[in-house]
């Protein structure tokens, strides 16, 4: 099995952990640096909120902002698939059963 890491190699290429690396040196690296990247997401939605509310926003901050929710997006779109590509492989009825049956929870709140 291999782990999409949370950075890019050669060229912008992605790269990989393979094999039983959980635990490993660099896979708590992966976890810390994950971390890191969910929290700077977090950190620059609440940010935007506080610009939204700025009406003299100027085209420069609005660029700026743009640029950088785009980063957020691609390095927590990366954690996603990371994490989900580490998930156990469930059949599609039995997924079918487990979203059904969360949806419903949270439908009945």
């Amino acid at each position: 099995m291999s782990r999409l890491l949370p950075w890019s190699g050669e060229g912008g290429k992605p790269s990989y952990l393979v094999g039983g690396a959980d635990g490993s040196y660099l896979s708590r690296l992966a976890d810390n640096l994950e971390a890191l990247q969910l929290g700077m997401a977090e950190a620059l939605d609440s940010h935007v909120d506080a610009l939204m509310s700025d009406q003299a926003l100027s085209d420069v901050e609005l660029r700026s902002v743009v640029s950088s929710l785009q980063q957020a997006l691609r390095d927590v779109h990366r954690v996603a698939v990371s994490r989900g590509g580490r998930l156990p492989v469930v059949e599609d009825d039995e997924l079918s059963a487990r979203a059904a049956a969360v949806v419903d929870r949270e439908v009945l709140r």
